[in-house]
């Protein structure tokens, strides 16, 4: 989910409990707060904690409700675990830290992660995000991981579907309950195809059922594979094309709150509006 902002620049946690209201009329199965999309990295501790409460009030008892806990430090990390599970969070999901790249060694990732699911009273989820952290989780550390009985799954963005499946292999073999989760709809169905178990996608925001349809047709690859082709377009302009403006101009669209980014991120550029506004239509989304 993105995170709303009011036209002061300052979080708008009622827009954030209507959009969660407007999109837990789909089977969407759960909700991340404070993901990349919700630009966690140009908030304090303080909005943080704030949007996990409204959160808490407008996710539905039977949906997931997964807290985006990431922090550079361990201590920074383990707080908002805490925190979030204090605001009645169903599960952390953690990003990579990666300031200090060279010294993010496997040794310092496993135990960066061990201490987290060894203090948090609820289930981690790492996140695994080089575009964006220059960091790639080696499938030796997530299997490594995926033992701890606090670690339950892992959203892989990185696109790398053959990781995904000797990931997912491993697991299954040593009779893990780890799940893993495409971290974009551009690659779910390939993704499901090897042995994920569902995804973390953001095109769900504006076009949920369709991403629900290619996750129900995995037993059926023909129309996976033709809804799946039918999303391409969409995903690239509100993911890596236009960014959070592009994802956040979409929901509008479709009549959830979007509302601004948050510098220093830039408005969507006048040639996204035209080029979304097209995809929404041809998908009859609007």
């Amino acid at each position: 989910m993105p995170t709303p902002f009011d036209e002061r620049g300052e979080i708008a946690p009622d827009k954030l409990v209507a959009n969660l209201t407007q999109l837990a009329r789909s089977a969407l199965s759960g909700f991340i707060i404070l993901g990349s999309n919700g630009e966690y990295v140009y908030l304090d501790e303080t909005e943080k904690l704030a949007l996990f409460q409204a959160a808490r009030q407008a996710i539905p008892a039977d949906r997931l409700f997964v807290a985006g806990t990431g922090a550079e430090s361990t201590r920074a990390a383990l707080r908002l675990t805490l925190a979030a599970a204090d605001a009645g969070a169903d599960a952390a999901i953690v990003i990579t830290p990666a300031y200090y790249k060279p010294a993010m060694t496997s040794e310092a990732l496993q135990a960066h992660f061990t201490t987290l699911a060894d203090a948090s009273p609820i289930p981690i989820i790492l996140y695994n995000m080089p575009a964006y952290t220059g960091l790639d989780l080696s499938t030796e550390v997530v299997v490594k991981l995926a033992a701890h009985p606090n670690i339950i799954g892992l959203k892989e963005s990185s696109g790398n579907v053959v990781k995904m499946a000797e990931i997912a292999q491993a697991v299954e073999a040593k009779g893990l309950e780890f799940a893993v989760l495409a971290g974009s709809a551009s690659f779910l169905q390939a993704a499901l195809a090897v042995g994920a178990q569902g995804g973390v996608v953001a095109t769900a925001n504006v076009a949920p059922e369709l991403c629900l349809e290619v996750f129900e047709a995995a037993a059926q690859p023909g129309k996976a594979r033709r809804i799946q082709h039918s999303l391409l377009a969409l995903n690239a302009a509100v993911t890596t094309r236009f960014g959070v403006a592009g994802l956040k101009y979409a929901m509008q669209k479709i009549k959830l709150y979007g509302g601004p980014v948050r510098p220093p991120l830039l408005p969507l550029p006048a040639n996204g509006q035209p080029e979304i506004d097209q995809l929404l239509t041809q998908l009859h989304l609007i």
